[in-house]
């Protein structure tokens, strides 16, 4: 027997943990009572909830009296197929859907969309094997393989070896083990630099970082080896966020390597898969989930990138989101027949082209405010009057902005520039608890990594306004977005298609 007592801030903002956990924890609570019965082989499950909201002085009284009356109101629960017990909330048409990949797909014991499919890449490391300078990241990383090797050199030449984990010189400034690169050491591998390692991933939403792309410096790196083989590999890669994601449902699409949490605990289904070396490259959309396709719409002419396209615009659709909340937080996505798939397939195309695309959209027009702060001091001791004599390096460098909490129209990039008029509806396109534009404030400010030391800088000294000409360009992604997925959608309507 279950008595769940809720509390789950994590899940449910509009809860205090000390107000309504009756731990005043973060994380809920339940309650479970297990009988044993030596006159029964199989077993059983009762559940009871105390309501949402609640406070701590409410559930105390109820406990009270469930113990004064020796009773609590209890319902049966069934298990499914999948083994899953509470399943309030999920669409019974789920399991009819076309599954969009799977374990055993993957193995070619079941069929779906996809053949392969693989989580977002995990360094145990991203300090150092991260950052913003491929010239930073370059330095951070042989300063840390120079380490590593001078530790494995000493190993090796050990008669008695000790326990790896006695043995490792734990030093946060040269190096950061892991699991991993700890068994790499006792097996006497190592790995030389090479700048074929430095690759361009999505380290968070429209968030492009440098990664070092490597077995040693990447605790897990998944099927990325197969899906972006090299540098110059062309590939694009349709991320959603895994099971048991405590967030809403999020998708979002890359040319790029993916960082696992760049949505949470993220999944990624690619167009093509090649050879370790590169070569052979073919399609991910299986033949079987093609012919589901041609033979429901009764069209030939649907191509694997065609479908491609459409599962991105389901993912967005705001009805599918909301039918299946529940399912999609259990399983990974299913794809339904929408009545017009063409409609589906053009908004996914759209939806793509400005995800991925995201750095070559237009500048949404955000107006200028420019300021000379107090006390300013030219580099080169001369006397500044007015923002235009301070040099564009100063006048564009972001340490850290902040939206204006009185005003979210007005974001604050440095003491020179505040940018206004932003739209409203731009905080309508969430990735997770945050807005698009939101990641780019969070994410683009110069930070320094306790631990290691390593200092992460945005901004570019061959290109002061990268990061102003980003934010509006990051405005333009969320306003389309919103607009082409306005919700809630029928998918058994024809998604309607602005023109540009």
């Amino acid at each position: 027997s279950i008595i769940d007592l809720g509390g789950n801030v994590r899940k449910n903002p509009k809860l205090s943990g000390t107000t309504h956990n009756v731990f005043g924890i973060q994380v809920g609570v339940n309650i479970t009572i297990l009988e044993h019965h030596a006159d029964r082989e199989d077993g059983y499950v009762r559940y009871a909830r105390m309501d949402e909201f609640w406070t701590r002085k409410q559930k105390y009284r109820e406990l009270e009296r469930l113990v004064d009356a020796f009773h609590c109101d209890y319902t049966d629960v069934a298990d499914n197929k999948k083994n899953l017990w509470l399943t309030e909330g999920m669409a019974d048409d789920w399991d009819e859907l076309m599954p969009l990949g799977s374990k055993e797909a993957k193995s070619g014991n079941a069929d779906a969309l996809f053949v392969l499919m693989s989580n977002g890449v995990k360094t145990n490391r991203d300090a150092w094997a991260y950052n913003f300078n491929s010239d930073v990241l370059t330095r951070n990383i042989t300063r840390s393989l120079d380490f590593y090797l001078t530790q494995a050199g000493r190993y090796s030449l050990m008669t008695a070896k000790p326990a790896v984990d006695d043995f490792v010189d734990a030093d946060d400034a040269q190096i950061s083990w892991s699991g991993s690169m700890k068994d790499m050491l006792k097996r006497g591998e190592t790995e030389s630099f090479s700048t074929g390692y430095l690759r361009a991933s999505l380290y968070r939403p429209f968030t492009s970082e440098r990664l070092y792309f490597s077995r040693l410096m990447n605790e897990r790196r998944y099927q990325f080896p197969r899906i972006f083989p090299l540098p110059e590999t062309e590939n694009v890669v349709v991320c959603v966020s895994g099971i048991g994601s405590s967030k809403p449902f999020q998708s979002l699409a890359a040319d790029s390597i993916p960082c696992l949490d760049i949505l949470e605990k993220t999944q990624c289904f690619p167009l093509y898969v090649y050879d370790l070396d590169g070569t052979n490259r073919r399609d991910n959309i299986t033949d079987w989930g093609l012919e589901q396709f041609t033979s429901h719409y009764h069209d030939a002419t649907i191509t694997k990138l065609d479908v491609f396209h459409y599962v991105y615009g389901i993912l967005h659709d705001q009805a599918y989101r909301e039918k299946y909340a529940a399912n999609l937080k259990r399983e990974l996505p299913r794809i339904p027949f929408a009545d017009n798939f063409w409609k589906v397939a053009e908004l996914g195309k759209r939806l793509m082209e400005s995800h991925v695309h995201y750095e070559d959209q237009p500048e949404f027009a955000l107006h200028e405010e420019w300021s000379l702060p107090k006390g300013y001091l030219h580099p080169y001791g001369l006397v500044v009057t007015s923002v235009d004599q301070v040099p564009e390096r100063d006048r564009f460098r972001v340490t850290k902005m902040k939206r204006d909490k009185k005003d979210p129209t007005r974001l604050m990039v440095n003491d020179f520039l505040t940018l206004s008029g932003i739209p409203a509806n731009v905080d309508d396109y969430k990735l997770g608890n945050r807005s698009a534009l939101d990641w780019i404030v969070d994410q683009y400010q110069v930070s320094t990594d306790k631990r290691s030391g390593i200092t992460n800088d945005p901004n570019r000294d061959d290109d002061p306004t990268y990061i102003v000409r980003l934010i509006k360009k990051v405005v333009t992604v969320s306003v389309e977005t919103v607009e082409l997925t306005p919700g809630p959608l029928s998918l058994l309507q024809p998604i309607q298609i602005q023109q540009r």
